[in-house]
């Protein structure tokens, strides 16, 4: 069973086997514990499980309404006006007609992030300009410095994901709106707002309002995720009529199923307890980052998602818990080594109830840190090693000089240590354009989680040895071996690969840099939704 299953991650590019597949290779046909896709464990409700399944019959029969009937009806719902939204057959079919129909030629977007916001533009020969999130600064996006990379680079499409997948970062909306209004020069400015009915860092997160009075914005939002139905497949976008109004007309007439249907049109009725399951997925999130981090050398970063990034102790290898935590204790877990800019030492963790949680924190203290054989951690004195996930990830970065452009194989494989092979890549200009409106730095994002246990400092890589002259007068002593000269601040000729623009690190390096943040304390539970009525589009 260990075989087959782990044979199911290998054969996955950017995201985890389905639980379909999952579940047949078990064996007895049960799933595993679910920490990996991002879900609401608390909505629906039991009763509406036995609603949809007392309908069963009729829903999977009959054809659905038209997809403007169900988007009239959540239009209704969520105070906004029909003209504004497009309805998908999920999150992934709206990115699949943003990149087709509004961008031309380049798109930049801050890398760990949902994978196809690099894949889909990449697939259809745009440039994707990747902007490394810094570990040391808690993977936290500084939007003045991505407006100075995306002038650097003259992108024409700039992506911003908040909360962002997998970290968790969170962008106050008054300095989203800032951007957009920096960014109003660009063909196009995309809000992902996926996982922002999670937040409770504001009582009014969303900038969907503010999108509709302008010419060149979008906002992605999903259904799935919040109300626990990833398998329905449903999401929306809000943007200017004429934005949203040339998405829907590609969409076909009956791209959203009956389940969509039915379920759009149970919302109205159970609003209190939809709000009361964001409550407590909120509430378990601060428990869950309080038991994390309590374990040695694991840390837990700031989140306003649905879900935890952690990295793992040093020496420990993504892939071995994972496939250890699923066989041995039947817990599925998302590894990030096939993320572009994350690595096999961090995991993505869903908020999960604290019985869950419990059987979490228990499996990883034993494959973490058990004494028998084959435990995740070695031994000390055994050293580390990148993982093979790793490898890609720092090849792939490599190769594509982090813009999606792929460049000649260096005769020469890249050095462990963090040192850019030179290579022909894409020119930058020697310094940034200003941007049309200032914008002040971003700030930290408000953390929810108390501040974990410093991990333990990676070993370094050991010094090159200078040589010692041999005492016998007759033999020379060889010469001194120079120490390697450090990098340039700032790349004037062509850029070497794996190196972006104003001053970002590479995959190796950003690795590299273990401090843990300083000023991770708990978010205040402020902005729930009303219980008694609906939240709107804004999450009030």
């Amino acid at each position: 069973m260990a075989g087959n299953v782990t044979s199911l991650f290998r054969g996955t590019v950017a995201h985890s086997p389905s639980m379909a597949a999952l579940t047949r290779e078990g064996g007895d046909g049960t799933g595993p514990v679910d920490f990996c896709i991002p879900c609401n464990p608390y909505f629906p409700t039991p009763a509406m499980y036995d609603e949809l399944a007392a309908r069963l019959r009729e829903i999977i029969t009959y054809y659905p309404s038209s997809a403007d009937t169900i988007t009239a009806e959540l239009c209704g719902l969520l105070q906004l006006p029909p003209q504004c939204v497009a309805m998908g057959n999920g999150s992934t079919e709206l990115i699949t007609w943003i990149d087709h129909l509004l961008v031309r030629e380049s798109l930049a977007v801050p890398v760990p992030t949902f994978g196809r916001w690099t894949d889909q533009p990449m697939e259809t020969g745009k440039r994707v300009d990747m902007f490394p999130l810094q570990e040391a600064s808690g993977f936290a996006l500084d939007l003045a410095q991505y407006a100075d990379f995306i002038r650097a680079r003259g992108t024409r499409v700039a992506v911003i994901c908040n909360p962002n997948n997998p970290d968790g970062g969170y962008l106050r909306k008054q300095q989203v709106v800032q951007f957009m209004d920096a960014m109003a020069d660009l063909d196009l400015v995309i809000v992902d707002e996926s996982f922002l009915e999670f937040a409770d860092a504001e009582a009014e997160p969303s900038v969907v309002q503010e999108a509709m009075l302008r010419p060149n914005v979008v906002v992605l939002r999903s259904l799935g995720k919040n109300f626990g139905l990833h398998g329905i497949r449903f999401g929306y976008l809000v943007a200017n009529p004429a934005l949203a109004g040339k998405v829907r007309g590609m969409l076909p007439k009956w791209n959203l199923n009956s389940f969509a249907e039915h379920v759009v049109f149970m919302l109205k009725e159970h609003g209190p307890e939809y709000a009361q399951s964001l409550q407590q997925v909120r509430r378990d999130r601060l428990e869950m980052a309080s038991h994390l981090s309590a374990l040695p050398g694991l840390t837990v970063y700031p989140s306003q998602g649905n879900f935890l990034f952690v990295r793992l102790p040093v020496g420990a290898e993504g892939t071995v818990v994972r496939d250890r935590m699923l066989t041995e204790h039947r817990i599925l877990v998302r590894e990030c080594g096939n993320k572009i800019g994350s690595s096999s030492r961090f995991l993505r963790l869903v908020v999960r109830p604290q019985v869950d949680v419990r059987r979490l924190v228990s499996g990883l203290e034993q494959v973490l840190y058990g004494s028998r054989r084959g435990a995740a951690v070695p031994e000390l004195g055994t050293g580390t090693s990148y993982s093979s996930g790793t490898a890609a990830v720092d090849r792939l970065v490599s190769e594509t000089n982090g813009s999606g452009m792929r460049v000649p194989a260096a005769p020469q494989p890249m050095p462990a240590a963090p040192q850019p092979a030179v290579a022909a890549a894409q020119p930058l200009p020697a310094a940034p354009q200003p941007t049309p409106a200032p914008l002040p730095a971003a700030s930290q994002p408000l953390p929810a989680v108390a501040q974990p246990m410093p991990a333990p400092a990676q070993q370094p890589m050991a010094p090159v040895p200078q040589p010692v002259p041999a005492p016998a007068p007759p033999v020379p002593a060889p010469a001194p071996v120079p120490a390697p000269a450090p990098a340039a601040a700032v790349a004037v000729a062509p850029t070497p690969p794996g190196v972006p623009a104003r001053g970002g690190l590479t995959a190796a390096q950003v690795r590299g840099m273990t401090a843990p943040a300083t000023d991770l304390t708990p978010a205040p539970a402020t902005g729930w939704p009303n219980a008694q009525s609906w939240p709107n589009a804004a999450g009030a």
